[in-house]
């Protein structure tokens, strides 16, 4: 039932200048500020090519506050559109999965989720136009403790297809784990359930500290260049190449530069090369 990886929401400290970073590196656009009363926030909206970044500034007593309190700041949430909304919002009721709701959006807590570390927020499909230097979002990664228990539980509560998923495994990473593919034969979207093995390696020493969470999210852009040029100028000691293969195919934008964000790009058509369809990928 789900479609797209629509946006992620980041708890910030200062949306201002967390809005800023965003606009010099990826050239993203304020579309919108308003509050979410359930979470206890304001909330500013950036235009990230058809996706969107929400940064989440505490207004009071809440989780975004206390995710800050707790954490620091970094990714709060992800944010998955669907063209059966009231669907899946009477699956969820139907099954006595507790959410709140506002405007037209349901949040999750992770524990609704599974208690698999991940929170989300559920909006209506909607086309938008595009913003920015990067195309969409197409992935979040979720790490866990069983990634197939995990992606199992998210088949059932969302009403995902398990014979679409694509096993994943890094030993670059150190982590074994499964892509929950939406719809393979339309994009890349998926959540990226893995389970570090390796306690030496980042992906391992993060789950040491924050047990099972969100951990990152990837984009897709045509061109990496004029990111790479504003990474350069703005961020310089923040941002590296994947590990494999040229930095205009894949790169990581560090923490540091994106209000405790980590963010990977990549080429258009190049997640496909690790996601069971490397056939797919334009050359």
């Amino acid at each position: 039932m789900l479609a797209r990886v629509d946006r992620v929401q980041i708890a910030v400290e200062n949306r201002v200048g967390a809005a800023d970073a965003f606009r010099r590196l990826l050239a993203a656009e304020t579309v919108g500020e308003d509050a979410i009363a359930p979470l206890a926030t304001r909330r500013t909206t950036l235009a990230a090519g058809t996706s969107a970044i929400e940064l989440l500034e505490p207004d009071g007593t809440g989780p975004v506050d206390t995710h800050l309190r707790r954490f620091g700041p970094g990714l709060f949430a992800a944010g998955f559109a669907t063209a059966s909304f009231e669907a899946l919002r009477a699956r969820l009721l139907a099954r006595a999965i507790s959410f709140a709701e506002a405007g037209e959006q349901l949040f999750l807590a992770p524990a609704a989720t599974g208690d698999h570390g991940i929170r989300c927020v559920i909006s209506p499909l909607r086309e938008r136009s595009p913003a920015g230097l990067v195309s969409h979002l197409y992935e979040v990664t979720n790490l866990v403790g069983d990634h197939a228990a995990a992606s199992a539980s998210y088949a059932d509560l969302f009403g995902l297809a398990p014979e679409r998923y694509c096993p994943i495994e890094s030993a670059e990473f150190g982590y074994r784990g499964v892509l929950t593919m939406f719809d393979p034969a339309v994009g890349l979207d998926r959540i990226e359930c893995v389970t570090p093995y390796d306690g030496d390696k980042t992906m391992g020493r993060f789950m040491a500290r924050r047990g099972e969470c969100l951990y990152m999210c990837f984009v897709e852009s045509p061109d990496l260049r004029p990111i790479i040029a504003r990474l350069e100028a703005h961020a310089p000691r923040d941002w590296s190449a994947a590990p494999s293969g040229p930095s205009i195919d894949a790169l990581f934008v560090h923490p540091k530069a994106l209000s405790g964000l980590l963010l990977g790009v990549s080429r258009t058509s190049v997640g496909w090369s690790w996601s069971g369809h490397p056939e797919r990928v334009v050359r």
